[in-house]
C-alpha cells in the first residue's frame, strides 16, 4: 500500500509520464483527464522519438532515457513500436555541408550517425529521391511510435502495473490546499498535485500562466494511405528545412549561411515554419508535416495552401507507392519563448506544473517526468 498520494490533471504524454514516475516513487496516483479520451497534441503528432533534434548534454540524454522507456513499454502494453532511425537529406551543396558538419559534430558525441554518400542512402530507402541528391546522414537512435495507438494504451497498462487510477470524463474546476475540486460535487485530496495540461494552460491558475513565456504553436499535419504490398519507407525521412528546425544543428558552422540561403529561396516556407518530415506506423500510413503558426489564440482552420507547400517539398525527396490522402488535421501544443525545454514551477505549496515541452512531448516526457519527480 503507497504511503504518499499523488493527483495528476491531464492524460497527454506529460501527464501519463508524470503518473509512471510519480508511481516508481512509492506514490498512489489519481489521474484526472477533462475528455472521455486524450484528444490533443500528443495523438496529434508524428510518434517521432527523436534524440537527434537535441542538443548534446541533458537534453540529449533526457531524449535517450526516453527512449529506452518507450522501447521497455511498447511490447508490455501492447502497441507497435519500430527502431526505424532517420534520415537527414541534401540536395543543395549548402545542405550536404551542413549534414557533413553535424556528422563530424555527433561523431565525436558518441552518435550512431553514419555519413551516406547516394548509392548508400538509396540502399537504406527506396523511397528517395536520388536524382540531384549529395548524401545524408543517418542515424540509428530515432524509434517511431503511432502516437494514436500508444496514448490510447497507455492508461490501461499504468493501471495494470502500478498504483495509478484514471479518471475520464472530470474537468478539473480549481485546487485549493491540495484538493482538487470537480465542478461543486466532487473533491478529491493528495499530498501532491501535479498539473500537465498542455495547451489548456489558461483553465487552471492562469494569473500564474499569464506570468510565464508561453504561448501557443499550431501545426499542420497529414497521413496518407496505407502502402500497398507491405511497402515500408525504412527510416523516417526529413528534408534540408528540418535542418533549421532542431536546436541540435545549431551546432553546424554553416547552418547561418543554409538559414539565409532559405530565407531568400522560399521565404514563405520560413514564414509559415514549414519543415518537411514523414514517418511510417505498422499499418504502413505515411504521416507528413508539418508547420508553425505562434499566438496564444489560433483559428480552428486548416489552410489548404500550408497543406499543398508540404507536398509539394515533400515531393522533392520521397516517393511513394500511394499518395492518396487519409486525413489532416491540426495540433495546438504549448511553447516556450525563452528558448528553454521545458516548464516547471508551483503556484502553490505541493501543487507543481509541468508543461512547455513544445512539440518534443514524444521525444522528452518520460524521462522529465523522473528528472522532476526525483527532486522533489
Amino acid at each position: 500500500m503507497s504511503s504518499r498520494s499523488a493527483i495528476v490533471i491531464g492524460a497527454g504524454i506529460v501527464g501519463l509520464a508524470t503518473a509512471r514516475a510519480l508511481a516508481l516513487r512509492g506514490f498512489s496516483v489519481k489521474v484526472f483527464e477533462r475528455t472521455d479520451k486524450a484528444v490533443g497534441a500528443s495523438i496529434r503528432n508524428f510518434g517521432m522519438v527523436w534524440p537527434i533534434g537535441q542538443p548534446a548534454g541533458k537534453m540529449y540524454d533526457r531524449a535517450v532515457r526516453t527512449r529506452s522507456i518507450w522501447k521497455e513499454i511498447a511490447p508490455r502494453a501492447g502497441f507497435w513500436h519500430e527502431p526505424a532511425g532517420s534520415l537527414h537529406l541534401a540536395y543543395k551543396p549548402e545542405e550536404w555541408q551542413v549534414l557533413q558538419e553535424l556528422y563530424e559534430v555527433f561523431h565525436r558525441e558518441g552518435r550512431p550517425v553514419q555519413l551516406m554518400d547516394k548509392t548508400a542512402v538509396a540502399s537504406s530507402s527506396g523511397a528517395v529521391v536520388t536524382d540531384g541528391l549529395f548524401g545524408g546522414l543517418h542515424s540509428a537512435d530515432e524509434i517511431i511510435v503511432d502516437p494514436r495507438e500508444a496514448i490510447a494504451a497507455l492508461p490501461g497498462y499504468l493501471a495494470e502495473t502500478y498504483p495509478i487510477e484514471f479518471f475520464w470524463g472530470k474537468c478539473v474546476s480549481y485546487i485549493s490546499d491540495q484538493i482538487v475540486y470537480i465542478g461543486n460535487e466532487e473533491e478529491y485530496e493528495a499530498d501532491l498535485v501535479f498539473i500537465c495540461n498542455g495547451a489548456d494552460f489558461e483553465t487552471l491558475y492562469p494569473e500564474h500562466f499569464s506570468e510565464q513565456p508561453v504561448t501557443k504553436c499550431k501545426l499542420q499535419m497529414m497521413r496518407l494511405v496505407s502502402q500497398p504490398e507491405d511497402w515500408r519507407i525504412g527510416p523516417a525521412l526529413c528534408g534540408g528545412l528540418s535542418l533549421i528546425h532542431y536546436n541540435s544543428f545549431k551546432a553546424a558552422p554553416s547552418l547561418d549561411a543554409l538559414r539565409q540561403l532559405y530565407t531568400e529561396e522560399m521565404p514563405d516556407y520560413l514564414q509559415w515554419g514549414i519543415h518537411v518530415m514523414v514517418s511510417q506506423n505498422g499499418r504502413g500510413e505515411l504521416t507528413v508535416g508539418d508547420s508553425h503558426e505562434y499566438g496564444l489564440t489560433h483559428d480552428p482552420f486548416d489552410k489548404d495552401f500550408i497543406n499543398k507547400k508540404i507536398l509539394d517539398y515533400l515531393r522533392k525527396f520521397a516517393c511513394f507507392k500511394d499518395w492518396s490522402i487519409a486525413e489532416t488535421w491540426n495540433g495546438v501544443y504549448a511553447k516556450l519563448t525563452d528558448g528553454e525545454a521545458d516548464l516547471f514551477f508551483s503556484p502553490e505549496p505541493y501543487v507543481y506544473v509541468i508543461n512547455g515541452v513544445g512539440g518534443a512531448g514524444m521525444t522528452l516526457s518520460f524521462g522529465l517526468a523522473e528528472e522532476l519527480v526525483a527532486g522533489l
